[in-house]
């Protein structure tokens, strides 16, 4: 029987601690109603008997404190609420404990923003990681030498496993209950919980934020001018002249303050204009294009379904209306 810690941090979010240890619980009772063994032992894990969560609206019981806990098989890390680093702070006693298991053997899996107390451990260093979109500059701050992948649902490297933003963590557990019970278990579990299955993108649901929380001006203005002119063709020469600053040094500030390229980062502005006149105009897919300043249909296309793979209405608008140009290419 595999052990399983759902651990239960001050101010954590209560649903994504629930969550996962119904969906354990019900693989159990799954298994015991065709006469099988359970498979898990699920026990909320925590620093104290009683700990305030959602900002104090709920408490949950723990069934052990982590000092009575000597051996896990796997360590759940839900989504904490509030000012991140107080909430760090309030939760620091976890810390060495989570890294004692996972040097003993235990993997760990941290949901939508929990991902901030996985990379407190250091266990994350160089490794990939996912967690919400909205938090993906505060982030890349805070753990400059971690992998972020902010488009990705799901992580899997070493034994650590991650989960994008918000209710996308069902994904990440139906995908540990697939590989801890089987496929066939996960497909049912999905069906009971009417959960999409095999959801692996969270790019169609990000807002792209700017990433202006880093100080250095010149390049604030350079993001801001790109934001009020996509529709133009601007170049990496008219900026940093704009801001008086040498090629190469304005590319180096840029790519440090933004963790972008400046071609990235234009791209990924003309893609959140025509992210949004898709959501909130009837403009076809022709008129999107040129009205965020492209005027190669194939170039377009394949950065959008780049940028936004699961954007399912838009993905089948350009392969009906363009695809057909480019002989299927």
């Amino acid at each position: 029987m595999k052990h399983i810690s759902i651990l239960v941090p001050k101010g954590a979010i209560l649903g994504s601690i629930e969550g996962p240890r119904q969906l354990f619980t019900q693989v159990n009772n799954f298994v015991t109603e065709k006469g099988g063994h359970p498979l898990f032992k699920v026990q909320l894990v925590g620093i104290a008997k009683e700990t305030p969560l959602s900002g104090g609206k709920f408490t949950a019981h723990s069934d052990l404190l982590i000092n009575d806990l000597t051996k896990t098989d796997l360590i759940i890390i839900p989504a904490l609420d509030g000012d991140m680093k107080t909430s760090l702070q309030m939760n620091s006693d976890f810390l060495p404990w989570i890294v004692k298991q996972y040097k003993n053997g235990a993997e760990i899996a941290s949901l939508c923003i929990g991902a901030f107390l996985l990379a407190s451990t250091g266990l994350l260093k160089g490794k990939k990681c996912a967690t919400h979109w909205m938090a993906e500059n505060e982030f890349r701050k805070m753990f400059p030498d971690v992998n972020l992948v902010a488009e990705k649902i799901i992580t899997d490297e070493y034994g650590i496993y991650s989960s994008g933003g918000a209710y996308s963590y069902l994904n990440l557990i139906l995908y540990l209950i697939e590989k801890y019970a089987g496929r066939e278990m996960s497909i049912l579990c999905s069906k009971v919980f009417a959960i999409e299955i095999e959801r692996y993108n969270q790019s169609a649901f990000a807002m792209f934020q700017g990433q202006k929380g880093h100080g250095d001006e010149p390049i604030k203005t350079a993001q801001e001018f790109i934001e009020n002119n996509f529709q133009e063709k601007i170049t990496v020469d008219r900026l940093a002249t704009m801001t008086i600053l040498g090629r190469r040094n304005f590319e180096r500030r840029f790519k440090r303050a933004t963790n972008d390229t400046v071609t990235k980062y234009i791209q990924r502005v003309k893609i959140k204009a025509a992210k949004m006149s898709l959501e909130s105009t009837r403009e076809n897919v022709n008129e999107i294009m040129y009205n965020v300043g492209y005027t190669d249909p194939k170039a377009f296309r394949n950065t959008f379904k780049k940028k936004l793979p699961a954007c399912h209405r838009f993905s089948t608008e350009i392969s009906t209306i363009l695809k057909p140009v480019f002989n299927g290419c």
